[in-house]
């Protein structure tokens, strides 16, 4: 019997999980075009711009050990 109640609430459960979903999906704010676009053109430049100096970093580093060393 209480295979019954327990597979009742696991329906019931599933659902109120379902339903909690689509109202959150529904207060999700989408960006437009055009913000998503300056976004994303922010995120490649940062990208880049740290990728440079990282292997500048590396690069001074690298050459101020081996000057060290010998």
């Amino acid at each position: 019997m209480g295979d019954i109640a327990n597979t009742t609430t696991e329906k019931s459960s599933k659902k109120s999980w379902f339903k909690g979903l689509k109202s959150e999906f529904k207060k999700i704010v989408w960006p437009t075009k055009d913000t998503l676009t300056k976004q994303s053109v922010a995120v490649v430049v940062v990208t880049l711009i740290l990728g440079v100096i990282i292997f500048a970093l590396d690069t001074i580093i690298e050459h101020g050990i081996s000057f060290i060393l010998g």
